[in-house]
């Protein structure tokens, strides 16, 4: 399934491409495990110890995505990666009837860290599942100490999603409505409705995410710039970082400065700069 879309679907646009470790992230039995919770059964690995550090993927993407962050956040941090209802090892075929929403998904997130009995974490989440954990830290803020959120949307217009790539989705929507009925199918339909239709989240709502936050665009992103940038205008206590010559796929593309910038940013204490701060370096 994930090869059909993978040239089309945010995440998958650039996965294929990253850099392989020997150990097989998303499909590890010594880090691997399984959480019931909601309704599913949740696959989660978990690497490293120290702060807890959830890390949420895209739309059809899964924990492999970030073969290049898990060596790096795992050596300082307790790093926990799921995939999502629908996703992956997750694959929750008895709901297929049922809608999925990132309400949904952002509340399965909230139970895997109570099922783990995590009080709070920093939250890391790329495309998708930056919505996530927007929708997380608004849903249950008691859970996020810090979020960054990378190429995340508000809703799903051309605003929000450069024209092109919004095109081609409902194209292979369509496409995919003519196929014959099944499993891979039905999931596919899944993922690109989700894309098409969702979320829906006001500018305003965003008052409601009260942690310390970097969001973080390309400045060749699918999302566009100024969204990105509303995004970052909307939340109380946020830090911005639009990264030059970078697409949606900017955490392989410069892997290492993207890693030392995102743990820089949990690391340090959060300041709003202000009055004549604003002149300073």
């Amino acid at each position: 399934m994930k090869s059909l879309i993978s040239l089309f679907l945010f995440t998958s646009l650039i996965a294929n491409g990253q850099s392989k470790d020997s150990i097989h992230y998303g499909n590890n039995k010594q880090a691997g495990h399984i959480a019931e919770i909601r309704g599913i059964k949740m696959y989660y690995e978990t690497y490293g110890s120290g702060y807890p550090l959830l890390i949420i993927h895209g739309n059809s993407g899964s924990i492999g995505d970030f073969s290049d962050q898990i060596p790096y956040f795992s050596s300082k941090y307790k790093v926990i990666l799921a995939d999502s209802r629908d996703h992956g090892n997750t694959l929750d075929t008895l709901h297929m009837s049922d809608s999925l929403s990132y309400e949904m998904m952002s509340d399965d997130y909230a139970a895997l860290l109570q099922y783990l009995k995590i009080d709070s974490a920093n939250v890391l989440g790329w495309s998708d599942g930056g919505i996530n954990g927007i929708l997380l830290a608004i849903r249950h803020p008691e859970k996020v100490k810090k979020l960054v959120a990378l190429g995340a949307n508000l809703w799903p217009d051309t605003t929000a999603i450069n024209p092109f790539i919004l095109s081609v989705f409902k194209m292979q929507y369509l496409l995919m409505q003519k196929r014959k009925p099944g499993i891979e199918n039905t999931v596919i339909l899944r993922h690109y409705k989700l894309i098409l239709t969702e979320p829906n989240i006001k500018a305003q709502a965003l008052s409601g995410v009260k942690c310390p936050t970097l969001v973080i665009g390309g400045d060749h992103d699918a999302i566009q710039v100024p969204h990105t940038v509303l995004i970052a205008q909307s939340i109380p206590n946020s830090n911005l970082w639009i990264v030059p010559n970078a697409g949606h796929g900017l955490l392989i593309q410069y892997k290492d400065k993207f890693n030392t910038e995102v743990d820089d940013f949990f690391k340090r204490p959060f300041k709003k700069v202000q009055g004549f701060d604003l002149f300073k370096n």
